[in-house]
């Protein structure tokens, strides 16, 4: 039966798990800062009873894999298991191999290190199509039989977490320190999935629509959409143009339109992740390599 992985995919979460490792070992471990979900959970019990984060993250995570594996599906499944044991695997050999950092004095710097890394090798893992296991899983159960939405559950299990961390071991400096690098990573992981690169999607209204769509099409090699719609106030019929442009487009575009039509109604909209010809396939259709 045919594995339905990628060798592109599998080699990135397992960059995202050696990075991610690596922020956990070098900044949250060394500088007594925790996180939300089941890392929270390793490094509380690593700060209490100096159990291994390496073994305890597989104890933790392998109960939750059998619960809920029929949850994810065959490829996000065989993904989640290849990151939660890649991190266990680079937690091991950071902790033998530490890079050494000394923030204790600063530990501003160390917070927006950890949520740095972490976020990087989170967002890697879940760009190509993996998850960390865990408090995901649980999310997805709950929602299932409880109907609660995942994002409420994974915020009170983090905010459990954070919190208990706070009362068992860390001191207020260093939970409000926690709290700093638990958002930078979010945010972090949050700018990873959706994508660098952030790319422009414009709505064009305008009389003269058919000569702007062929003056994009053949200046700026781009495609075009039109849409159907109608006035609200005149009830008239109209059509839309919709295209997608890079960011480094947008003034040609601007002027390209001003040209034709200035008083074209344009309205432009951030675009953080865009498929298809002329961002990830060619005019082939094959993809193109990034």
């Amino acid at each position: 039966m045919k594995i339905p992985i990628k060798m592109k995919n599998t080699l990135f979460i397992i960059i995202g798990s050696a990075i991610f490792s690596f922020g956990v070992v070098n900044f949250n471990m060394a500088n007594n800062l925790t996180e939300g979900g089941f890392t929270g959970i390793t490094l509380l019990l690593y700060f209490l009873f100096s159990w291994d984060p390496a073994i305890m993250n597989l104890v933790l995570n392998i109960p939750v894999f059998i619960v809920g594996w029929r949850l994810l599906g065959v490829s996000t499944f065989i993904y989640t298991v290849i990151g939660t044991v890649m991190v266990s695997v680079f937690l091991w050999v950071f902790q033998i191999f530490p890079y050494g950092f000394s923030l204790q004095n600063d530990m501003t710097l160390a917070a927006l290190f950890a949520g740095s890394f972490i976020g990087v090798g989170l967002g890697i893992i879940f760009r190509y199509g993996g998850t960390t296991g865990g408090v995901d899983i649980i999310a997805r159960l709950v929602n299932k039989y409880v109907g609660w939405g995942m994002g409420r559950t994974m915020f009170l299990f983090d905010a459990v977490v954070i919190v208990a961390s706070v009362i068992l071991y860390l001191n207020e400096i260093e939970g409000m320190y926690t709290l700093v690098a638990v958002f930078i990573a979010a945010r972090v992981i949050d700018f990873m999935v959706d994508g660098a690169y952030a790319a422009r999607g414009a709505l064009i209204v305008s009389e003269h629509q058919d000569a702007i769509a062929s003056k994009i099409l053949k200046d700026m090699d781009r495609g075009v959409t039109l849409l159907h719609g109608s006035g609200s106030y005149t009830g008239e019929d109209k059509r839309v143009i919709y295209c997608v442009v890079g960011r480094n487009e947008i003034i040609r575009l601007k002027n390209l339109i001003n040209e034709i039509d200035p008083h074209a109604f344009v309205s432009m909209m951030t675009v953080h992740d865009v498929l298809g010809e002329g961002f990830t396939l060619d005019e082939n259709k094959n993809p193109i390599d990034s």
